[in-house]
C-alpha cells in the first residue's frame, strides 16, 4: 500500500492562489461572493434576534482564527489553560474534535484513543490535565463539561469564532505569518468570514502581518518527550548521531522539519502526512532502523503503534503585555460571573 502524501497537488495550487489576487483567485471570486452572502445571512439572523446565541453558566473564551488552516490555536489554548491553572482558576476546554471517529458529545480521557476524540483534544488533555469535552455543537460540549465539573470557573473553546450558537464573553484571534492572505473569502481566498472584524485580543506571528496585535513566537522545546513522559534533550539526540525519521501530520509539516534541523538534528528521512492523519493505514516498515520523531499532536495517535517514538512539544511564547490584558479581561468576567 503506498504511503499517503501530505497535500494533493490541487490543494497546493489553491494554497498558493490564496497568497495573492491572481488569475485563479479572481476566477473563484464569484463563488466567494456567494459564500460571503451565506455568512452574512447567518450572522444577520443572530444580529436581529431570529436566532439566539445560548449562554452557559460559566464565561466562555473563544480562541480561533478567521483563515482556513492551522494558525497555532491549540498551543495558545494550552498556554492559556496552564496560565489560568497557575492563577488558581478552574478551567475546562471544549472543542469540535476535528477528524475524530466518534460522533456526539464525549469527555476526553487518557483511556480513549485519540482517533476517537481527535488529536488536538487528546493533546490538550494530556498536556494540561484540564477537563476536555468534544461535540459537534459546542453548546452541548460546554453544558456536559459543567454538568460533570460544576466547579469550573471558565471555559476555553479551541476554535469556534464562526460558531455563533454559543455565546462567547471574550474572543481571541490567532494569526500566523500568512496574515489574511489575499483578503478574499473562501474559496478564492483563505478567509472564513469578512475581515476586518472585531476581536477582543489579537495574537500574531510572522514578519508581515496585515494588522496590529500582540506579537507571539512559536518555537520547539529543547527536549523531546517519550510516551511515559520522560524528557530527552535535543542536544543529546543531535550529538549521538542516531538516524531519525521525522513525521508530521499538521498544516505546515515542512516548518516542523525545518525547526528540527535548526535544533541541530540530522534527519535521515522526513514524511509529511495529511493534517489530522489517523495513522490507521500508516506503515513504517520501509523505515525500519530509524528512530521516529514527531509533533505531540501526532504522538498521541502514533504511540500505540510505535511506543518508542519521540514527540517534540511546540511552545508558544506570549508577551507580558498580552498576559496583562488577558488577565484584566478574565478578572472582569469572573467578577461578573455567579460564584459556583
Amino acid at each position: 500500500m503506498p504511503e499517503p502524501t501530505a497535500t494533493p497537488a490541487w490543494q497546493q495550487t489553491l494554497l498558493r492562489a490564496w497568497t495573492q489576487r491572481g488569475l485563479l483567485a479572481w476566477a473563484l471570486w464569484p463563488l466567494s461572493v456567494l459564500y460571503g452572502l451565506l455568512v452574512a445571512g447567518h450572522a444577520w439572523l443572530y444580529r436581529f434576534g431570529l436566532l439566539t446565541a445560548q449562554r452557559v453558566a460559566t464565561p466562555v473564551v473563544v480562541v480561533g482564527n478567521v483563515v482556513a488552516g492551522g494558525a497555532g490555536k491549540t498551543p495558545v489554548v494550552m498556554a492559556l489553560a496552564e496560565h489560568l491553572k497557575q492563577r488558581g482558576i478552574r478551567v475546562g476546554i471544549i472543542s469540535r474534535g476535528y477528524g475524530r471517529s466518534l460522533t456526539g458529545c464525549h469527555e476526553v480521557t487518557a483511556q480513549r484513543p485519540a482517533q476517537q476524540v481527535g488529536d488536538e483534544p487528546a493533546l490538550m488533555h494530556r498536556r494540561t490535565s484540564a477537563p476536555v469535552f468534544v461535540a459537534e455543537k459546542r453548546v452541548q460540549a460546554a453544558q456536559a463539561l459543567l454538568a460533570r465539573y460544576p466547579g469550573t470557573q471558565l471555559i476555553l473553546s479551541d476554535d469556534g469564532l464562526q460558531h455563533l450558537p454559543l455565546h462567547r464573553d471574550l474572543e481571541i484571534g490567532v494569526f500566523d505569518e500568512r496574515g489574511v492572505g489575499n483578503g478574499f473569502l473562501l474559496p478564492a481566498g483563505p478567509l472564513r468570514e469578512p475581515w476586518p472584524r472585531r476581536l477582543d485580543l489579537v495574537l500574531r506571528s510572522g514578519t508581515e502581518p496585515a494588522f496590529e496585535g500582540f506579537r507571539t513566537r512559536r518555537q520547539l522545546a529543547d527536549f523531546a518527550v517519550t510516551q511515559d513522559g520522560q524528557q530527552l534533550p535535543l542536544a543529546e539526540l543531535a550529538s549521538c548521531g542516531e538516524p531519525l525519521l521525522a513525521l508530521a501530520a499538521i498544516a505546515q509539516p515542512e516548518l516542523f522539519f525545518s525547526m528540527l534541523r535548526d535544533k541541530g538534528l540530522r534527519l535521515a528521512h522526513t514524511q509529511a502526512l495529511p493534517d489530522h492523519y489517523d495513522y490507521g493505514s500508516w506503515s513504517g516498515n520501509q523505515h525500519k532502523g530509524y528512530r521516529l520523531i514527531c509533533t505531540e499532536k501526532d504522538a498521541v495517535k502514533l504511540w500505540p503503534l510505535c511506543p518508542d517514538a519521540l514527540a517534540v512539544p511546540l511552545q508558544v511564547v506570549l508577551p507580558d503585555d498580552f498576559w496583562a490584558a488577558f488577565d484584566a479581561h478574565v478578572d472582569a468576567l469572573l467578577a461578573r460571573a455567579p460564584r459556583p
